[in-house]
């Protein structure tokens, strides 16, 4: 057996403990990752060394990525942590917008504020104790007695604004929230004492049993019947965020009983159709999510808007679809295939549904303008056009469903789309 040389380690070496910190902060950036992996990990760089930037990198790349969404995240930990040697005043500058307000944290890569939380997350339980003989620095006091409550405010934060804390508060207020629908009105009728509609064949029959007296006449009225509601979503690069919070929204109307709903049926696309309604039905959330994102194998990746809907006409329309059912379609309608193929689909989606409202995250820019092509073509096919970025966005959709005129901006987009045509 041939016998490695021993490697220049020093004695008090810290690889293990920053190791075992570093993957301290990707669990709390929310990748899997437990004491196995971290073992793994530190016996994977005493056989493969730490000389080489790269080598290392992908050295703990191979112990601690199982998925390739983890990436991302994984990316901007490692970046900040082994990288960057001043990275905790880094992190320090990231959390600082929010102080200022939300616009300016757009400026932070994708997943960084994320990562930058994860880490300080770890520093701040290791800080060292302060000395009781040092002088305290100055306290400054805050009135907040005139802001709006934490709660409210995170009603309206942009889901891609969140922080981790912020995102775990608004995924159990969303678990709150109903998605109420009105009965639909059958042309089937039935016996009822109260009714409005003569039922003369009862009567008679009731006669009959008399020797043929009347004594009262008997009424109908209308059956009712819940809608089925059919939910379309977007999982691309561009959606992800959105799309994960929308999932868990869903589940909690799927789950509700007693809301109205005859049956919930969830779909999501990137590339590819992918059916989720038997993972959403599962009553642990994390368990659902789990089990959808291993049923749909696209996630983050480009997006075919067409094809999709194309998919889901020819074989699921007419399953999902016979009860005058109520399609919330989710994305930024940012298409990367043929124009002409989106506009026929989403034409014969919307004569297919009863309503076809469509919920779209880049609607809550005051700038947003159909420019696009894939939303040139979608917008005349629409029933209701909303956005659908933050807790109260998806608040407003329980009224927009319960009342069938409300049509949201499409008309407004619409009185753009003409502007913009050619005279």
């Amino acid at each position: 057996m041939t016998e490695l040389p021993p490697l220049d380690i020093p004695d008090h070496g810290k690889l293990s403990h920053n190791i075992t910190h570093f993957a301290r902060a990707l669990r709390a950036a929310g990748l899997p990752v437990g004491p196995g992996r971290v073992i793994d990990a530190v016996r994977a760089v005493e056989a493969a060394g730490f000389s080489e930037r790269g080598d290392f990198y992908h050295t703990l790349a191979a112990c601690f990525l199982s998925r390739p969404e983890h990436r991302q995240v994984f990316d901007q930990v490692f970046r900040l942590y082994w990288r960057d040697p001043r990275f905790l005043e880094h992190m320090m500058g990231l959390m600082l917008p929010s102080l200022r307000g939300v616009a300016e944290e757009r400026k932070a890569r994708a997943a960084e504020r994320r990562a930058a939380e994860a880490l300080l997350d770890g520093a701040e339980r290791e800080m060292p104790e302060i000395d009781p003989g040092e002088p305290a620095g100055e306290e400054i006091e805050i009135d907040a007695s005139q802001t709006a409550s934490g709660r409210e405010r995170l009603k309206t934060l942009d889901f891609e604004q969140m922080s981790l804390a912020e995102i775990a508060e608004a995924k159990r207020m969303l678990a709150r929230l109903r998605l109420p629908v009105k009965p639909l009105v059958s042309r089937r009728t039935r016996p009822a004492t109260l009714g409005r509609l003569p039922d003369w064949r009862g009567t008679m029959r009731a006669a009959q049993r008399r020797g043929g007296e009347i004594g009262a006449l008997a009424y109908r009225d209308r059956r009712t019947r819940w809608p089925n509601l059919v939910v379309l979503c977007d999982i691309s690069g561009s959606m992800s965020q959105y799309s994960r919070m929308v999932l868990h929204f869903l589940h909690a109307v799927a789950n509700e009983k007693g809301a109205g709903w005859a049956k919930v049926h969830a779909f999501t696309f990137g590339t590819r159709l992918t059916n989720i309604t038997r993972q959403l039905a599962t009553r642990d959330v994390d368990a659902a999510l789990a089990a959808a994102g291993s049923e749909a194998q696209d996630w983050e990746g480009g997006t075919r808007i067409g094809d999709a809907l194309h998919a889901f006409n020819r074989d699921w329309s007419r399953r999902v679809l016979g009860s005058g059912a109520v399609v919330l379609l989710i994305t930024d309608g940012l298409d990367r295939g043929a124009v002409d193929i989106l506009s026929r689909e989403i034409e014969r989606l919307h004569l297919s549904a009863r309503r076809l409202i469509w919920i779209n995250p880049l609607l809550r820019w005051d700038g947003f303008a159909p420019k696009a092509q894939g939303i040139k073509a979608m917008l005349p096919h629409v029933d209701c056009f909303r956005a659908g970025h933050s807790i109260a966005a998806l608040e407003d959709l329980a009224a927009a469903i319960s009342s069938a005129g409300d049509a949201g901006e499409r008309d407004r987009m619409r009185a753009l789309l003409r502007q913009d045509e050619p005279v």
